[in-house]
C-alpha cells in the first residue's frame, strides 16, 4: 500500500512506527473494521506528532466523538480512561495535541478546501453518494496517497478550564437511594440517581 508510515508514540516517550499494512490490522482489530475516518486519524496523529516540541508531556482533545478518538488511543498515551484524552463532540474532523501544562499545542483537521485532489474522500466526507455506491480501495488509497496533504495545521492555547484535571468527588459511599457504590454529593445521591442514569 505504499511506503508511508505512521508514528506512535508510548507514555514514556519511547516512538516506534507502523507500516500502512501494520496501520491497518491494528484499526481492523481495535475498531471493528478498516474505517476510512480512522486511516485518516493516523495520518493526523502523526502529523500532529511531527509538529510538537520533542519530549514533551502531552494531551489530547478530540473534537468529533467519531473514528478520530480511536486513533488518538491506538498511537498515543491518550486515552479516556486516564482523562488525557477529551472529546468534546463539535463534529469538526480535528484533533489537538497539545502541552499538559501550558496549554499549548497544535491543531491538525481535514481541511475540506484541499479535497478536490482526492474526489473519492471528498465523496466519503460529504456523503455525496451512498456507501454501498462507494469505491471502498479507491477511497482508502486516495486517503494513504494524500496523507497530510489533506490537512490544516495550526497552533492552539487550549482554554484552561479545558486543562484541569476532572474532579472525581469527595468519596466513595453507597447512595441513600439505589445502594450502589459510587461519587456521592451532600445529598447521599449518585449521579444516576440524580438524573444522569442513561436508563428508563
Amino acid at each position: 500500500m505504499g511506503t508511508k508510515s505512521i508514528r506512535r508514540i508510548r507514555g514514556n516517550n519511547e516512538t516506534s512506527t507502523y507500516t500502512i499494512d501494520e496501520y491497518m490490522e491494528l484499526i481492523k482489530d481495535f475498531h471493528g473494521s478498516t474505517a476510512p475516518g480512522l486511516v485518516i486519524g493516523g495520518f493526523m496523529v502523526d502529523h500532529a506528532l511531527k509538529n510538537l516540541p520533542e519530549g514533551d508531556f502531552f494531551d489530547a482533545l478530540c473534537e468529533t466523538s467519531s473514528c478520530l478518538p480511536d486513533a488518538i488511543q491506538l498511537l498515543t498515551p491518550c486515552t479516556t480512561g486516564n482523562g488525557w484524552l477529551r472529546v468534546i463532540d463539535s463534529s469538526r474532523f480535528a484533533i489537538a495535541l497539545y502541552d499538559k501544562y501550558t496549554g499549548k499545542g497544535v491543531r491538525v483537521h481535514l481541511d475540506a478546501s484541499k479535497l478536490e485532489n482526492w474526489p473519492e474522500v471528498k465523496s466519503w466526507f460529504f456523503k455525496l453518494k451512498p456507501k454501498k455506491e462507494q469505491n471502498f480501495q479507491l477511497l482508502i488509497d486516495q486517503i494513504i496517497e494524500a496523507g497530510a496533504g489533506m490537512f490544516g495545521t495550526n497552533a492552539v492555547q487550549v482554554k484552561p478550564e479545558l486543562m484541569e484535571q476532572k474532579k472525581h468527588g469527595s468519596k466513595t459511599a453507597l447512595c441513600k437511594s439505589c445502594g450502589e457504590a459510587s461519587r456521592v454529593n451532600n445529598s447521599g445521591l449518585c449521579p444516576a440517581c440524580e438524573g444522569a442514569s442513561p436508563y428508563v
